[in-house]
């Protein structure tokens, strides 16, 4: 403050505040380096004055840098080497600020032009900028003098390759004529950054060398981005937006990708405004993202002048906040990036009291901090103001970690990962109570301290338990300000109105301090890791149950605004529940405050309801009125239990990351004794069973608006349910309880169709696809038009292949097959797997190539019943006649058909005694195989069989499968045999004629037909010793004169057939 207090009015003065902890002011020639905040040093030691080099132009802070070995809070003075330059670039190094008096120069090289800013880089050395984009790096060599190397710009990694084809990779050569406005070091990924008036220009840096890596265009690609996010509204936008200037102004790093400062203004704009943005854009190494985001803050002053434009400067405190702090030399304007979490009310802060202005700033301990010529170093931080919280929860939560007050509120890394899960949930506490106070960024640095971004699972786990206890807490708070809960008070019946609205303000608070906990989790960027937390016996997702805390306390408050209308009702049915859990009551308190006190709990009052309407039903008359309305009451409670989810479902919603969550089982679906889901049951066949056969229609109205509410919230929580399993990992668990589900769904609603509530049943049907009950709902009520609704309305669920799966189970073809013109496409592919019935709808829409293929196909595959394979074999003649088909093309597929049907004459033929011996119908005897008919007609029991059988028997030899494995010249032989059993030959003796004797044989005339056909016989019979060594003619073998009198008709008939 010396140097303030004896500087000159006109003397320009800037400070400059640098992370690691330190400060310098320049004032004229004097440079003063302090340590910022207590030190184990001396104070004078860590304050040092040097004198700068000598120069016509007034120095400036952002020309001189600090060099730290090591982190900035803990290097010594002797560690620590300073660097100063003059605007004409003459350069002065300190090797250690503990000796102001050593110093070595020298002169840097621009061509004349003026520096703006100096920055250290790795290796000990320094970069410096000129206006004119000219950058140099400055190091010492091994003789202690300073050496200096131009930065290459618009070479590197791909220098050599064109400017065409490196502007593909984002590098481009150095436009003249630019204007350098930022340059920017960051340590942790050693980059240097440049703004230029331009572009954006990256470099990455080692010990000795550089290598640029980027250099990205700013009016081709924030240019647009920028105008749209101010002016984009406005109905003349596209006549305007060529007019739209821009200047960029300065540039700082966050965790979210590069932060540009950026100033844009229509100059016909009446009174023309200069609009500040705040342009965020990501790095991806060798190029920038094509998302860019834009943050058009509150601050637009009045255009004055393009110079005035370039005074605004900003701070970024956090680099994984989106705090933003502009700054001139009279005011600092707290903002946000739009990017992150962190969030500060926009608010502008004046310094432009008399004598006052700013002379710079910096950042330091995730602080901005300023430095005022009236009030010295000025850190701004949010200002303690009155709590969000409710004041009941305020003191509650005070109260809860009051005791902890010695545990420091911001710990080192390095000692959080030993702090107990109870201290964590405490100090998180904490953080939670500044963020309602408006303190954001110490809650974000309490936050960042206690669960670190980066940190490893096992904290994450953590931070899953910590936040749904602080939620458990805040949901059954004991009220610390109640006096009922230190002092005894009446029974509750004498201060009932007083009790009620007590203990509906609490439930009030509960949910006001559940927002806004989860307003905290969400800006200090601790919802999108929450994870999975036990549950039940069971893991589920930490943000759902959250939902479930808040559901409860929906739940409760409606509960309560139940109590004061029905207090009987709710009075029984609480002090049931607390008998149950066993709950014990202060003499001091009701029932009543004991129950609302345990949010979480509530869900155990839902089963007492029941019993207590039951025992309402049971012990009132039917025509009182206590009979019918309790039904009415308790449907009304239970029914608002689910109803907040549906309302506010987004807050809890996915981050949309990646991440596989466990089966979600809301708690308003579960099941067992208790459980919602079996209470929804129960109460469904008490209303159904019970009231409703005794209720008027204005009651039944009542009734079924009701229990629809009540089928919704039971059938929603298996939708729920089904949703988080749907993957194929759990394909199994979901198809199990899909079955469940739609077995119950069926249940459900098939009473309510039976009572012909088509209103209510349609609603419910719809909205969960219950296929089966819309279906019989349309009809049983004819109502065909309904259907064809459906089809358009859920074609993406392939309803139409249902309903025509239902007509086929039915039985009901005929409607199956009456389908309008608008379905014949679906139902033609519904039949492709249904074959037996697509012909019927091909034939119906005239497509009689397609019918006869069907039917061809349906007739060669059909080997069961002979009677279906012949008409439908006949049905295929039809369509085939009745079709297009080309001429060649018909008489193929008549010859195809004219061929098996000749086959099936065999079996058509059979005689009608032989098939009653066989038992056999010719309606429904089965398709018989060629080996099988000739089976049948050779038989002993075709008693009348005759040269005909036989020949049919032979006929059909011709069409035994090779695939049959049957010996056919053996089959042959065996007919033979056969045909020659058939005749009495024992009257023949040796005297006789042996052909005279044979000629009305059926042997003999199976010979004659042969002849008559023209079949040669010497190549068609079997060898006659073949026919006389089988075993069919052994007692023919004896009589030599049969051996003689075969032989003769063999060589007898071949000789009259030659």
């Amino acid at each position: 403050m010396e140097a303030l207090t004896m500087a000159d009015a006109e003397d320009q003065i800037t400070v400059r505040v640098d992370e690691s902890g330190w400060a310098w002011l320049v004032c004229e020639e004097r440079l003063i380096v302090w340590k910022i905040g207590q030190t184990a040093v001396a104070k004078m030691s860590v304050c040092k004055e040097l004198q700068l080099p000598p120069s016509d132009f007034a120095c400036f802070a952002d020309l001189v840098a600090i060099s730290c070995p090591g982190p900035g809070e803990v290097a010594t003075v002797q560690a620590i080497s300073v660097m100063a330059v003059s605007r004409e670039g003459t350069a002065r190094y300190w090797p250690s600020l503990a000796h102001e008096g050593t110093y070595t120069e020298t002169v840097a090289d621009l061509g004349g032009n003026l520096c703006n800013f100096l920055t250290a880089v790795k290796g000990n050395s320094f970069v410096l900028s000129s206006y004119k984009n000219q950058l140099l790096r400055l190091s010492l060599d091994s003789s202690g003098k300073l050496q200096q190397r131009a930065l290459q710009q618009g070479q590197g990694v791909l220098s050599g390759i064109g400017r065409r084809v490196s502007s593909l990779f984002g590098i481009l050569a150095p436009p003249t004529d630019v204007t350098l406005h930022s340059l920017l070091w960051h340590k942790d990924s050693a980059c240097l950054y440049t703004l230029t008036s331009c572009n954006v220009n990256k470099w990455e840096v080692d010990e000795s060398s550089e290598h640029q890596v980027l250099s990205w265009d700013l009016s081709r690609n924030l240019k647009e981005n920028i105008s749209d996010a101010i002016w984009g509204s406005e109905s003349n936008y596209e006549d305007m937006k060529e007019g739209v200037l821009v200047k960029y102004l300065d540039l700082q790093l966050s965790k979210h990708g590069l932060v540009i400062l950026a100033a844009a203004w229509f100059p016909e704009d009446t009174p023309c405004l200069a609009y500040y943005c705040l342009v965020t854009v990501q790095d991806h190494g060798l190029q920038m993202s094509d998302e860019i985001s834009v943050e058009v803050t509150k601050y637009n002053p009045p255009f004055q002048s393009e110079e005035e434009l370039l005074g605004v400067r900003f701070l970024l405190p956090q680099f994984s906040g989106q705090a933003a702090y502009l700054f001139t030399e009279d005011m600092v304007f707290a903002c946000s990036t739009g990017v992150g979490r962190g969030a500060v009310p926009e608010e502008k802060m004046s310094f432009g009291s008399p004598g006052d202005r700013l002379l710079g700033g910096g950042c330091c301990a995730d602080l901005p901090i300023f430095f005022s010529q009236n009030s010295g170093l000025v850190a701004v931080v949010a200002r303690e103001s009155v709590s969000v919280l409710p004041e009941t929860m305020e003191d509650s939560l005070f109260l809860s970690v009051a005791v902890e007050q010695e545990v420091p509120v911001v710990e080192g890394s390095s000692r959080m990962g030993t702090v107990a899960q109870e201290d964590k949930t405490k100090l998180l506490k904490k953080a939670f109570l500044l963020f309602c106070r408006k303190d954001l960024m110490s809650a974000q640095s309490m936050v960042d301290e206690l669960f670190p971004p980066e940190s490893d699972p096992e904290s994450d786990a953590e931070l899953d338990q910590v936040v749904t206890q602080i939620d458990l807490d805040l949901i059954n708070d004991y009220p610390a300000s109640d006096p009922r809960w230190a002092e005894s008070v009446p029974d509750e019946t004498a201060g009932f109105s007083n009790n009620y609205l007590i203990l509906l303000h609490q439930l009030e608070d509960k949910m006001k301090a559940h927002y806004s906990f989860m307003d905290f989790l969400c800006q200090v960027g601790l919802l999108e890791r929450l994870s999975l937390v036990a549950v039940r016996g069971a893991s589920m997702a930490t943000r759902l149950l959250l939902c479930e805390h808040a559901e409860k306390l929906a739940a409760s408050i409606v509960l309560k605004n139940h109590h004061s209308k029905l207090p009987e009702l709710v009075n029984r049915a609480i002090l049931l529940a607390l008998k149950k859990t066993g709950a014990d009551i202060p003499t001091s308190l009701t029932p009543v405050d004991v129950f609302f006190r345990e949010v979480s709990q509530i869900y155990t009052i839902f089963e007492c309801l029941l019993e207590e309407e039951e025992r309402v039903l049971k012990e009132s008359h039917v025509d009182s009125v206590e009979w019918a309305q309790v039904v009415v009451n308790v449907n009304n409670i239970i029914k608002a239990a689910g109803q907040y989810r549906e309302t506010k479902a987004s807050l809890y919603k996915s981050p949309g990351f990646n991440t596989t969550e466990p089966e979600y089982i809301p708690w308003t679906a579960s099941s067992g004794p208790g459980g919602l889901r079996t209470v929804i049951v129960r109460q469904h066949e008490v209303i159904l069973s019970r009231v409703y056969p005794h209720a008027g229609s204005d009651l039944r109205n009542t009734l079924n608006e009701q229990l629809v509410a009540l089928l919704d919230s039971y059938l929603d929580g298996y939708v729920t349910q089904l949703k988080s399993l749907n993957r194929p990992k759990d394909q199994e668990r979901y198809n199990n309880l899909e079955l469940e589900y739609t077995q119950k769904r069926s249940e459900l609603l098939a009473p309510l169709l039976e009572l012909g509530q088509y209103q209510w049943v349609t609603a419910l049907a719809e909205k969960y696809c219950d296929f089966d009950i819309l279906v019989q709902m349309c009809e049983q009520t004819d109502n065909q038009s309904r259907l064809q609704r459906y089809m358009a309305k859920f074609a993406d669920q392939n309803f139409a292949d249902f309903l025509f799966r239902w007509y086929m189970e039915k039985g009901k073809r005929g409607k199956l097959l009456s389908q309008p013109i608008a379905q014949h496409q679906q139902l033609a592919s519904f039949l492709q797997a249904h074959e037996h019935l697509s012909w019927l709808h091909e034939i119906n829409i005239q497509d009689y190539q397609k019918a006869h293929q069907t039917l061809y196909t349906l007739a060669n595959a059909e080997t069961r019943y002979f009677a279906k394979k012949k008409t439908l074999l006949s049905l295929g003649k039809l369509t085939a006649l009745t079709s297009d088909f080309p001429n060649d093309v018909m008489q193929g597929k008549m010859d195809e058909i004219v061929e098996q049907e000749r086959f099936l004459l065999h079996q058509e033929t059979l005689p009608k005694q032989l098939l009653e011996e066989k038992q056999l119908n010719a309606d429904t005897m089965p398709l018989l195989s060629a080996h099988s008919l000739i089976n049948l007609y050779i038989c002993d029991d075709n008693r009348r069989a005759n040269e005909y059988d036989f020949k049919k028997a032979l006929d059909l030899l011709e069409y035994i499968d090779k695939d049959d494995a049957v010996d056919v010249g053996a089959l042959k032989c065996e007919i033979f045999c056969k045909a020659l059993l058939r005749d009495d030959w024992s009257s023949v003796d040796g005297n006789d004629d042996p052909v005279e004797a044979a000629k009305d044989s059926v042997f003999v005339k199976i010979l004659q037909k042969f002849i008559k056909e023209g079949v040669s016989l010497e190549t068609y019979l079997p060898d006659v010793k073949d026919l006389l060594q089988s075993e069919e003619l052994d007692r023919l073998k004896t009589k030599s004169y049969f051996d003689f009198l075969l032989r003769a008709n063999y060589e007898h008939y071949m000789q009259v057939q030659m």
